[in-house]
């Protein structure tokens, strides 16, 4: 197929898919989203990014919080970890490249990839070192380069743990260090095969004696069969000591950032869920993850909502599905969740932070932005809050998309932008009282 015919191709996609009839969009957060009817065109809806440079922008903060960019022109920074003597570690990188289906898929690709950026991927982490402790990171160094697209991390007494797109592997580790000595040593192998959903998240249990990786699935709705699905869409438990794993819980469809609860040791997860339903269906959500549970993907979405586009279906699985806690709205992509501190402000003391890469699948964009969404009595108890936005303009420029949200041991949230390459930091003004750092 010649350029011109797909670049007409794709311009015909894009207009179907915007312009025919839906039913109107909602928002949908909280535990009891309102769920539409599914609607299935011939093509999906798409409205993709439009990437624009930053330039004398930033993102918009709440009232009282001031926003830096801490690192840039970085080589697609995904994740980032605080380590014990504020040093930062931004893991860099692009994984998947699995092949396509059919010409829908290879017209739709083409499309999506004008919204992300076209710098290579790093392969590597980033250290950044903040000398002063003034929240100016000016040494950036290589930490440790020629991984396989890293994405997820966890430092573990000595030993940080990187999930690699192919396999979670170790680094001894000592307190100032600013390059790995030697590399990396083999934890286990992580499913790679096809890797449509290459991305896999890492947190360490409180107790520092298991690993979770999440490992999301090797399709939208099993269109390579189940057998390319073999410990895909699910969260995995590791041993730390011998590498031996087992499936934690299953039925995610792409949990791409974990992170354990401060007090209470809970694992939570953010997952996307599945696509070509509905610009309202079916939402990405938070939740807690229960060990053994099911969470529907691919026979069912929020409970027992029946997908009817899997064959043969299973009752049983769906009768067993878990119902999420928490909806973020359809299509978000959530790739990025951090615990808050109470150094944050009052209003930002507990809760999560969720970073919101921004949807495809939808005529009017979601996501593109990072939220806060308040707990109580440990769980998720409000609406969310938008914390960082700017991110997308009403005219679909778009300057940057939040992947991985950390706070860091000042009270700062640090959000990693892979569309500008950019490390962010937004941080309470000092002079503030805690109750004064609320938005406004």
């Amino acid at each position: 197929m010649t350029t011109a015919k797909v670049l007409a191709a794709s311009a015909l996609v894009l207009a179907l898919g915007i312009a025919e009839g839906r039913p109107a969009e909602t928002d949908q957060y909280g535990s009891d989203p309102k769920l539409p009817a599914p609607h299935r065109g011939l093509l999906p809806t798409m409205q993709i990014a439009n990437p624009t440079p930053w330039g004398d922008r930033k993102p918009t903060a709440p009232q009282g919080y001031t926003v830096t960019a801490i690192a840039t022109d970085l080589k697609i920074p995904r994740q980032i970890l605080v380590l014990p003597n504020g040093d930062l570690l931004v893991a860099e990188g692009r994984g998947g490249g699995d092949p396509t289906l059919t010409p829908k898929d290879f017209i739709a690709g083409i499309i999506k990839a004008r919204g992300v950026t076209h710098v290579q991927g790093g392969n590597r982490l980033t250290l950044l070192h903040d000398k002063n402790g003034d929240g100016t990171y000016a040494e950036k160094t290589v930490f440790a380069e020629g991984l396989n697209a890293p994405y997820g991390m966890a430092l573990v007494g000595n030993q940080l743990f990187v999930a690699n797109q192919d396999a979670l592997v170790r680094f001894d580790y000592h307190e100032g260090q600013t390059r790995a000595e030697g590399p990396p040593v083999k934890v286990t192998d992580l499913p790679s095969i096809i890797n449509h959903h290459w991305t896999k998240a890492l947190a360490a249990s409180a107790d520092g004696t298991k690993l979770y990786v999440g490992i999301g699935s090797n399709s939208n709705i099993t269109e390579r069969g189940m057998v390319a699905e073999v410990d895909r869409a699910r969260i995995w438990e590791v041993d730390v000591s011998t590498g031996a794993h087992r499936a934690y819980a299953t039925g995610t469809r792409n949990p791409t950032a974990l992170a354990i609860q401060p007090g209470t040791g809970q694992l939570w997860a953010v997952a996307n869920e599945r696509d070509e339903l509905g610009s309202d269906l079916v939402p990405d959500y938070l939740t807690s993850i229960k060990d053994g549970g099911f969470y529907g993907w691919p026979y069912s979405y929020w409970g027992q909502n029946v997908d009817t586009r899997v064959h043969p279906q299973d009752p049983a699985k769906v009768a067993s599905a878990i119902k999420p806690d928490y909806s973020l709205g359809s299509h978000v992509a959530a790739l990025g969740v951090s615990f808050a501190a109470q150094a944050m402000g009052q209003k930002f003391a507990d809760g999560v932070f969720v970073g919101e890469h921004g949807s495809w699948n939808r005529a009017s964009p979601s996501g593109y932005k990072v939220v806060f969404v308040p707990f109580s009595n440990g769980r998720p108890s409000g609406p969310p809050v938008d914390f960082l936005t700017g991110f997308m303009g009403a005219d679909g420029k778009t300057y940057g998309r939040p992947v991985g949200v950390t706070v860091d041991g000042r009270g700062a949230l640090l959000v990693a932008d892979d569309l500008s390459n950019t490390v962010w930091r937004v941080a309470p003004q000092r002079h503030m009282h805690a109750s004064d750092t609320q938005p406004r």
